[in-house]
């Protein structure tokens, strides 16, 4: 394996469909070299999980700490929810199971909460210097909560009952594509969520990211709520750089 490099770290981003890795030249925030993304396993169990964390690292031939996320909170090393992966994650100790599969130092986060770590690193000015939620649209709806950069970790606003249905299961970029929305109407859906998380938290703005975030001159316009809204300026890189940034900086949630 290669060795580390100084101002280098790798980062893994464990989602619903896709676990996707790469090295990070945290300087820049940008990657080195290709990002590697395996498919995500039916069964999603950590085992079968881990074996492809493993399997990225190996690939990518990296020798050194190493940050992983996943959609779930994370206290101490424990995994204590299990929103869009195998249910039997609950309860995981995550240091024990990743230990099992790599030869490097690990921690394990949350991946909004990764996500939101990065875009205070490399993003919007705003994300450093006012209260923000940030928002991931992907499988699910993640969130990370921003106070002056400084992060309130594990909040999970995609399970709060917005209506008659959790948020992500209404406005999830997932959603979309699972029914077949046409922008006009996911974004209609959305702005009922946002609105709601308006309401009740009052942030300065709102920053999302995720991989739909990526296509925001499709449909950012038709976001209608007071509170400003821009897309995350890292879009769906963040959740493997604030990884490696979380890999640097022994950051154990």
């Amino acid at each position: 394996m290669t060795s580390t490099k100084t101002g280098h770290s790798f980062g893994i981003d464990i989602g619903g469909s896709g676990i996707k890795g790469a090295e990070v030249d945290l300087n820049t925030g940008e990657f080195v070299g290709e990002r590697l993304k395996i498919a995500t396993p039916k069964q999603s169990t950590p085992e079968a999980v881990a074996k492809i964390v493993a399997q990225i690292v190996a690939e990518k031939e990296w020798s050194g700490p190493v940050g992983i996320t996943l959609p779930s909170v994370v206290k101490e090393q424990k995994v204590l929810t299990a929103a869009n992966i195998d249910k039997s994650w609950i309860g995981v100790d995550a240091q024990e199971l990743f230990a099992q599969y790599l030869d490097q130092a690990f921690v394990v986060l949350n991946d909004a909460d990764a996500a939101g770590l990065a875009e205070v690193a490399f993003g919007d000015e705003v994300a450093r210097t006012a209260s923000v939620i940030f928002l991931t649209l992907g499988t699910g709806i993640g969130s990370a909560f921003l106070l002056d950069g400084q992060l309130f970790p594990n909040t999970e606003l995609g399970h709060m009952m917005v209506g008659d249905a959790e948020a992500e299961h209404q406005a999830s970029s997932a959603v979309k594509e699972r029914e077949g929305l046409k922008y006009k109407q996911w974004v209609k859906r959305l702005n009922k969520v946002l609105a709601e998380y308006e309401k009740l938290f009052n942030p300065h703005a709102f920053i999302i990211g995720g991989g739909i975030s990526r296509k925001w001159d499709k449909w950012g316009e038709l976001v209608g709520i007071d509170t400003p809204v821009a897309p995350a300026q890292l879009r769906n890189r963040a959740g493997i750089v604030g990884a490696a940034m979380a890999a640097q900086q022994n950051l154990r949630p």
